[in-house]
Formats: structure tokens, sequence, C-alpha cells
């Protein structure tokens, strides 16, 4: 893992309820995240740099109201395949499966859009899928890996983005973004986690 890797994590919150309802996030909010150089701009919600050498930790649940954004310039190239920058979207499935709703086409149709887009057009992407802890490990594994393949099999099918710029796999439940004990339903966490890998 290259030292001076700066990752960029995004979270977007798409909670039930008036009272925590947020809109999904731009393309342009998907690009400014993923984009190597950690150049971050508007108002998104909830960026900030991470240590260099995580995949994905575990953050403070998101307050409600915008945060204080920061981001720091790219040192020299890191090696092929090291996370150069990655955003966590909440993709919402339907209950135990890997049926994509409505709010999850409307979340993927933007990032189809950034993956597509001039900025990001040349770099390539591993897909992670996140669960809570409801229910049994061995399921939410395969639940993962499932809803992963999903997110990957609609940009490919939609925004005709190359099987060869992503990758998927699953992670369980083994890498919350807000921790929990076990058989806690958290929206938070059942989430995919998009990381640029470099070009």
């Amino acid at each position: 893992m290259h030292k001076s890797a700066v990752l960029t994590a995004l979270t977007v919150s798409l909670l039930a309820g008036t009272a925590f309802a947020q809109t999904n996030p731009s393309a342009q909010q998907i690009i400014n995240a993923l984009t190597p150089s950690g150049d971050v701009s508007g108002t998104t919600r909830g960026i900030k740099p991470l240590a260099p050498g995580s995949t994905g930790p575990a953050m403070a649940p998101m307050a409600m109201a915008p945060m204080a954004m920061s981001a720091q310039p790219m040192s020299p190239a890191p090696a092929p395949g090291t996370p150069i920058a990655q955003t966590n979207l909440n993709v919402v499935f339907a209950s135990g499966s890997a049926n994509l709703t409505p709010q999850a086409t409307a979340t993927l149709d933007q990032l189809g859009k950034a993956l597509t887009s001039t900025t990001l057009a040349a770099y390539h992407f591993k897909i992670v899928g996140h669960t809570d802890t409801t229910g049994i490990e061995a399921a939410n594994q395969s639940l993962s890996e499932e809803r992963a393949a999903a997110v990957k099999s609609y940009l490919e099918t939609k925004f005709k983005v190359s099987d060869a710029r992503l990758q998927a796999l699953g992670v369980g439940e083994s890498d919350p973004l807000v921790p929990t004990p076990p058989n806690t339903p958290e929206l938070r966490n059942r989430r995919v986690q998009i990381i640029n890998i470099g070009q």
C-alpha cells in the first residue's frame, strides 16, 4: 500500500422517514469523491480523508447538518491496484435480497454517470458489498457478494462500463460503517463501497 494514497469517503445516507430524508448524491459529487487528486468541492456531506492503508473504516454516525470538508493533495502515483479514492453509497436493496429498489437505481444512475465521465473513464474500480449484522453471518457474506454483483451488472448493462474496469466482492458484516451488536438493523451498514484502484 502506497503510504501517501489519500482515500476520500463520501457517505450518503438514504434513511426512510421525513426526519432523515436526504437526496441522492449527484454524479459530480461522486466524481469529486473518486477523483485521485482528492479535490473535493460542493455541498457533499461527510467527506473527510481516511488513514492510508484503510479500505473502509468505521466512521462515526453522520451528523444531519453538513460537515466540514477537507482534502489533501496526492503524492506520486501509487502502485497499480492500490486504493486511491473511495466512496460509500447506501444502495437500498429489497430486504434480504440483491434486488435493486427504485432508490437504488436512482443512486446507481448517478454512479454510472460518474464512472463514464471523462474524469473517471480511465480508472478501474472495486465494488464492495457490505451488510448489517442482522441474520446469520454466512448468509450476510453471500448476500453482500450478490449485491456487489448486482451493482456491477447494472453498471455494465445500463452504462456500458467495461467488465474489465470493475471488480465485485462482498465482505458481509465484517466491516461496519457504524459498529453495532449482533442482529442489529442499521441502514448505513448496508452499503456498497466504490474504490478507485487506479488505471
